[in-house]
């Protein structure tokens, strides 16, 4: 089955409302499916001219956050016929291969690319990637030669991103490296952009609750549903690396991040780690926040300063408190100042908040 195929059986089933862009995007990904299953040409069975057959092209999907990008990805990898596949978020796959390289280092090999490459070719034909962004220099420094050689083995990539192939590792340390890598990638890839003007994601959201208080078992399953109804319950641990620091966000999908009170304000974090993830999410779920005092006036600071960080970048906070924002912090050094913390966790709870929040 094609992916226009299940996307139209979708749509007539009620479970999706057809989106002129995710249409016009849909003979993009039909075309990669009818390449890969196409039987191989005369050229390729009997080595004509001493050339083998143009390489499958894959393709760059990329747009504004909320669009559909990865229900497309979804649909299209389920119904894809090659039986060798992998979908995984890309910042996921590149920790897997540096875990990979280092146990090749070991080996003494002179390219520890190589073996890691071949490695990943020999277990699957299609990679499908979620959210393709390099922000890091040893990533931009390990992909270029990474996909030449997954490409050169007839590894077939469709991938999302939130920005464009020029745009990517934009700004970033020596980047004139890196670009060949951008070169390679509008070269092996059809780059198209889901310019839907629905934000999806938002919709699900709008005038939904969004602050849970207590922090019950009523406020968790509530905060489940809406987990599950932004991810489909679907995730993984992300780690994101801080200035030679690991900083785990231990649910991540799609940009839609859960972690508890004690995951990233009970940890020694600072205003750079939380700047990092405010760069890496559009939604954060923020459970099971305490009351707090001069008892826990260390993990108050870090609270404030992450409140101020997803502020600042117009995040999305869905969370569950021991209090209403006005009654989380009562006494201690620091009441005072929490009073603008109140106010923007007040400020947050806003239908339209996050609306305005777009790709850097």
């Amino acid at each position: 089955m094609l992916l226009s195929d299940a996307y139209t059986a979708k749509v007539e089933a009620g479970e999706i409302n057809a989106d002129a862009a995710q249409i016009e995007a849909l003979p993009f990904f039909d075309e990669v499916a009818r390449q890969m299953t196409a039987p191989p040409s005369k050229k390729k069975l009997f080595g004509l001219f001493g050339s083998d057959a143009e390489p499958v092209k894959g393709l760059y999907l990329w747009g504004g956050v909320g669009r559909g990008k990865s229900m497309m990805m979804d649909l299209f990898f389920e119904t894809a016929p090659e039986p060798r596949k992998r979908r995984v978020h890309f910042h996921a796959f590149m920790q897997e291969v540096h875990s990979a390289l280092h146990e090749a280092r070991k080996s003494g090999v002179d390219d520890a690319i190589k073996p890691v490459a071949d490695d990943i070719a020999a277990g699957v034909r299609l990679l499908c990637f979620d959210e393709m962004q390099i922000t890091d220099i040893t990533d931009a420094m390990i992909v270029g030669r990474l996909f030449e050689s997954l490409f050169a083995s007839g590894v077939v990539i469709v991938t999302t991103s939130n920005r464009v192939p020029d745009d990517l590792y934009r700004n970033g340390l020596n980047r004139d490296l890196f670009v060949p890598f951008i070169e390679l990638l509008k070269d092996r890839l059809t780059v198209h952009e889901l310019a839907s003007e629905t934000d999806y994601r938002q919709d699900r959201l709008q005038g939904e609750q969004v602050y849970f208080s207590p922090a019950n078992a009523v406020a968790k399953a509530k905060i489940s549903d809406i987990w599950h109804s932004l991810t489909g319950g679907e995730a993984a641990p992300l780690t994101l690396r801080v200035k030679g620091r690991d900083v785990l966000l231990p649910e991540f999908r799609n940009g839609i991040a859960r972690a508890s009170f004690f995951d990233l304000c009970g940890q020694p974090l600072g205003a750079g780690d939380y700047l990092a993830i405010a760069e890496k999410v559009r939604v954060l779920i923020l459970e099971n926040i305490p009351c707090l005092s001069r008892d826990n006036f260390n993990e108050a600071k870090r609270f404030v300063t992450l409140i101020d960080a997803l502020y600042e970048a117009n995040i999305r906070l869905i969370c569950s408190a021991a209090a209403e924002p006005e009654r989380l912090y009562l006494e201690g050094e620091g009441v005072f100042e929490f009073e603008r913390t109140a106010s923007r966790l007040r400020e947050m709870q806003a239908a339209d908040w996050g609306t305005e929040h777009g790709d850097d």
